[in-house]
């Protein structure tokens, strides 16, 4: 479908994927709980703080939008990826901070693993030699995880499990393993399960259920009816898919969710100093999101947490793909408090993003909050919540290179 005029026509309000185009180029890809509401959300006042200049600077050279229609949010959610690394649309997240997005892998081995893994981890972790397909990115490990469950209820897979054990593990007890580790499965009857959930994250659901009638019609014939029947109930469950689970990522209009990003730095004696980000969207926060900073400025080797600061939010805010946040919350008092505000406020859209401090006393405990008396009556819980858990990583990420320069 081809929307010309999007505020005088009408978008379907079901899941599926949409294409900002000019011409017969595509300029961004992105998903949707609902193709009416994340379309039109495109168009509203707070679109620079919602979604960022270069989204901004891609709806003035947008000519029209076209969608696709998906049957579930999860179909919507591996489309989006499938046709993102197709079409590698300008305005999408570049490949070079693909390393912070997490992909599906499937191994090359007997019995291969279906792995959720960052793309960072590609490189450190596994052996590139050893995968036989990949799949992503996905910008959110907890929707991905929440779409890998559904996924595996409909074909089990082996995760970690170790091959022909003669022992079977949790997950074939509670059905999610097809008995790869206690030796019920054949590496040709397995080997087609991976063909199943290869078509199925291609986006190729329909060519995957036409295969499968193929194959279950086949097996009737042969009065292999309980094989057939399996296959029966996985078309069903393809045709039906449950994926309330991920509706709660629903991002539209007032309601992208309400974005706090929370900043600590940690160092001994301004020794091996670190910045730390975290995000809490809608109450929740999103892991995948979270950022590390190697302190690298002149600073870096004294305790002057006020320059540090400064220059982790001109790194973070250096990323206009980023979505911006509603607001900023500092670990610090007055001058981190200051600087925050006199920065936040020298950016285009500064005056969209509101700014906290939470101040500590002697015992590091939360004492005080500095800022918009309205959005601290607001966010309280949250500010605090984001406050202690950015504190919580920052400290974890120093502690760990502190004991690495020991070693």
């Amino acid at each position: 479908m081809i929307l010309r005029d999007i505020k005088q026509s009408k978008l379907p309000d079901s899941p599926g994927v949409y294409f900002f185009k000019q011409g017969k180029v595509i300029l961004y890809i992105g998903k949707a709980t609902s193709l009416a509401d994340r379309v039109k959300s495109y168009f509203n006042k707070d679109i620079v703080s919602t979604r960022g200049p270069k989204i901004v600077k891609m709806l003035e050279l947008a000519d029209k939008v076209e969608w696709q229609e998906t049957d579930s949010v999860l179909e919507a959610l591996i489309l989006e990826a499938s046709l993102i690394k197709k079409n590698k649309p300008l305005y999408n997240t570049r490949e070079k901070d693909d390393k912070s997005f997490w992909q599906v892998i499937v191994t090359k081995e007997d019995f291969p693993r279906v792995l959720q893994v960052r793309g960072r981890d590609l490189v450190t972790d596994i052996d590139p030699e050893n995968i036989k397909y990949t799949f992503g990115p996905f910008p959110h490990g907890a929707e991905l995880k929440e779409a890998l469950k559904i996924v595996r209820k409909i074909f089990p897979f082996r995760d970690k499990c170790i091959s022909d054990s003669g022992k079977p593990c949790f997950n074939r007890q509670i059905g999610l393993c097809p008995g790869v580790c206690s030796g019920e499965i054949s590496q040709k009857d397995y080997a087609k399960i991976i063909r199943h959930i290869k078509l199925f994250f291609d986006g190729k659901k329909g060519e995957l259920i036409k295969s499968m009638t193929k194959e279950m019609n086949s097996l009737a014939k042969k009065q292999e009816f309980e094989k057939a029947s399996q296959i029966r109930n996985q078309i069903f469950a393809l045709n039906h898919i449950k994926d309330v689970a991920l509706i709660k990522y629903k991002s539209t209009n007032t309601n992208l969710g309400f974005k706090i990003e929370a900043y600590d730095i940690a160092h001994t004696q301004g020794v091996e100093t670190v910045g730390g980000m975290v995000v809490l969207i809608g109450g929740e926060f999103d892991k995948s999101m979270y950022r590390k900073f190697k302190i690298k400025g002149s600073a870096k080797n004294r305790p002057d947490d006020t320059a540090n600061l400064l220059e982790v939010l001109k790194r973070r805010f250096s990323h206009p793909d980023w979505r911006a946040p509603n607001l900023v919350v500092i670990d610090g008092g007055k001058a981190q408090f200051n600087i925050a505000q006199k920065y936040i406020n020298s950016l285009d859209f500064g005056e969209l993003v509101k700014v906290v401090a939470v101040t500590k006393d002697e015992h590091h405990r939360p004492k005080n909050i500095l800022g918009d008396k309205q959005i601290i009556h607001q966010y309280y819980n949250e500010i605090l919540l984001a406050n202690g858990e950015v504190h919580r990583f920052v400290v974890n990420f120093h502690r760990k290179r502190r004991d690495s320069m020991i070693k």
